[in-house]
């Protein structure tokens, strides 16, 4: 059938169809398309058992497929006639758009010029009618995620025309990330709300407790941010809830004051009279506010527990033209999860659910973004609705090694008044920009350019825990860092002076020099890759009986799987610079010893799967991968100088 297809034969083709029509397939169909010949196309469509509901292993459809034959009657037969969406994307959200478009560019980087009956001028007829037939130029769209990585629970307040969003940030420290954007697609950190280290409780606490689920709301000139403070799980107290608030967006921010009710996803709604109130979950309940917000003046009741009845949190609260709008994020943070909305006239009146529930939830459990929930509405100035939610990346379908992420997609409302996102499709991997007229993409960097917090980091830099006065140090205007070695190894909640970043690419080269420092035996220093004290990889240099070796661990729950150089390490150089080349879950390790040298290979991680939520079946884990900087000194000290050379591809 295939080389029926390859030789033009369709008379073939319906012989063989004809005799055995249980024959067809789907890779000959994506065959058809590919090779651009429209009439077995037709053929196979219209009169065979086929079906258009097929995928690749890359999760691409017949259109990615006829995107690349670059013939624009096969695509806008496969988009008019039957159906088929330029903007879904496969497993690494590439769309068939993009695949024209990408296509076109490398031909125009080829050639000067191309004939017109080049297929090079196919890719250009694609494109053009794609932008007739959705009145956007490629240029006008975004890709989801919008926050890639380590970035989930996301909340949004619109003040004026900028935007701030905050997510999560467990037990690292600055906490609570607060990012800023105009144009709702580009964002930047621009402060923490909590950066003074006497105030982030977090010294004792395991990985993936801390702050959860932040919410930022706005109220008669000020910023506030309420958070669920997890513990261990030592009763009797598992959960509090903490309030700080500020006159700018990016801080610095009051120290937070605790309120003692439990639950997690705590939200403040300011209602038109003035009154304040906190909801947060099982389902979502509701507490009066005093006017500072800090103080809870009624007891917590009810409202509605949720349309799903499986896991009701992250409740945020609306009112719009009457009508009080609950926002749910249900079924778990997994593959079932989902948003939901209901109703009321009155606060704390009956709920109503929305007929059209769930409004976010991803149906093809093999499309590239999944566990979409926990979402937040914001309007635009002009009018327009815009949800931020939370989503996942699974590599293999099991490893979603970005940890949870920030997506938006936008909002409109029914006849009946009900909020339904992207037309109910689910996540968009490609869609219009909220504001493509506007040219932000110089203006909003994604962390390149330096900013520092007031705690002496670089913005887009956490450690593990806060560390102490003068324990890191960063220079202002290059990305050097000085790291006091930590008495406790990375496995250990005592660990301290890991210098992180947030992985936010699957494919991606990082590297550090290192300036060697003296060492006693025991001693380490290098670059990791990191989720909490129970998973991370270290590659570096170690001292043993007054030596030094490169060296490279993995700490995998309580088994250490570690490897050192056959040789002692000639560290006459003064320094040394670590790679990590990254291809989803393969590392490759290498060193130099002098900018003019080649790198040297010296181990090759195969699998760092153990580098997600799904990695290890262990404790709370819902953050992600990072990679950073460390230095383990033990009882003796050590100070450590780095400098951060490269971080390509992110």
């Amino acid at each position: 059938m295939i080389d029926a297809i390859r030789h033009d034969d369709l008379d073939r083709l319906k012989e063989i169809l004809i005799n055995e029509p249980s024959l067809v397939s789907k890779e000959a169909l994506f065959e058809a398309a590919k090779l651009g010949n429209l009439e077995i196309l037709k053929y196979l469509v219209e009169y065979s058992r086929i079906s258009l509901n097929e995928y690749d292993d890359e999760h691409r459809n017949v259109l990615h497929f006829g995107a690349e034959s670059g013939d624009i009657e096969v695509f806008k037969y496969l988009v008019e006639r039957c159906g088929m969406d330029p903007l879904e994307g496969d497993k690494d959200l590439v769309t068939p758009w993009d695949i024209a478009h990408d296509l076109r560019q490398s031909y125009e980087n080829m050639y000067d010029e191309y004939p017109e009956d080049s297929i090079a001028q196919g890719y250009v007829e694609i494109e053009n009618y794609l932008e007739g037939y959705f009145g956007h130029k490629y240029e006008d769209y975004y890709h989801n995620p919008i926050r890639r990585g380590f970035y989930p629970d996301p909340s949004i307040v619109r003040v004026g025309s900028d935007y701030y969003m905050v997510n999560s940030s467990f037990i690292f420290f600055p906490c609570i990330p607060i990012s800023h954007s105009r144009d709702l697609i580009h964002w930047e950190i621009i402060g923490h709300a909590i950066t003074n280290p006497d105030w982030a409780h977090l010294d004792e606490l395991e990985g993936g407790r801390g702050y959860w689920a932040p919410d930022i709301s706005y109220y008669e000139g000020r910023f506030y941010i309420t958070a669920t403070y997890r513990l261990n799980d030592v009763p009797p107290t598992y959960r509090r809830q903490i309030v700080v608030s500020s006159d700018k967006p990016e801080g610095p921010y009051t120290e937070p004051v605790f309120i003692d009710e439990d639950g997690i996803d705590p939200s403040i709604f300011n209602d038109d009279d003035g009154r304040r109130y906190m909801l947060l979950n099982r389902g979502a309940r509701i507490f009066e506010l005093d006017k500072s917000g800090t103080k809870k003046i009624s007891d917590a009741q009810l409202l509605y527990y949720g349309d799903h009845k499986r896991a009701p949190e992250g409740p945020h609260l609306y009112k719009k033209d009457g009508y009080y709008y609950l926002l749910e994020a249900e079924g778990g943070t997994g593959p079932g999860h989902r948003v939901t909305v209901s109703r009321s006239k009155e606060l704390l009146g009956v709920y109503e659910r929305c007929p059209y529930n769930p409004i976010m939830r991803q149906k093809d459990e093999a499309a590239a973004i999944q566990r979409c929930g926990h979402g937040d509405l914001v309007d635009t100035e002009d009018g327009r609705w815009f949800m931020v939610y939370l989503c996942g990346r699974a590599l293999d379908g099991r490893y979603s090694i970005l940890g949870r992420e920030t997506a938006i997609d936008p909002v409109t409302w029914t006849p009946d008044g009900w909020p339904i996102v992207n037309d109910l499709k689910g996540p968009s991997a490609m869609q219009v920009k909220p504001f493509p007229e506007m040219n932000t993409d110089a203006e909003a960097d994604n962390g390149k350019r330096v900013r520092t917090s007031p705690c002496g980091l670089y913005m887009e830099y956490m450690t593990p825990r806060p560390f102490k006065e003068g324990e890191v140090v960063c220079s202002y205007d290059e990305r050097k860092f000085l790291i006091k070695g930590s008495r406790a190894p990375l496995s250990s909640v005592d660990s301290r002076n890991i210098v992180l970043r947030r992985q936010s690419s699957l494919v991606f080269s990082y590297s550090v020099s290192m300036d060697i420092p003296e060492m006693k035996d025991g001693q380490s220093a290098g670059i990791c890759g990191y989720y909490d004290e129970n998973t991370f990889f270290e590659f570096g240099i170690t001292s043993k009986e007054g030596r030094r070796y490169l060296y490279v661990n993995e700490h995998i729950g309580d088994e250490d799987r570690a490897l050192l150089s056959k040789e002692p390490f000639d560290g006459a150089a003064g320094s040394i610079r670590l790679c990590m080349d990254t291809d989803r879950l393969r590392r490759e390790l290498s060193y130099c010893l002098n900018e003019e040298d080649d790198r040297k290979h010296f181990a090759t991680l195969e699998n760092v799967f153990y580098l997600c939520d799904e990695g290890l079946d262990w404790g709370k884990r819902f953050t992600g991968a990072m990679v950073g900087m460390y230095a383990f000194s033990g009882a003796n000290e050590m100070i450590v100088s780095f400098r951060d050379d490269m971080f390509k591809g992110m």
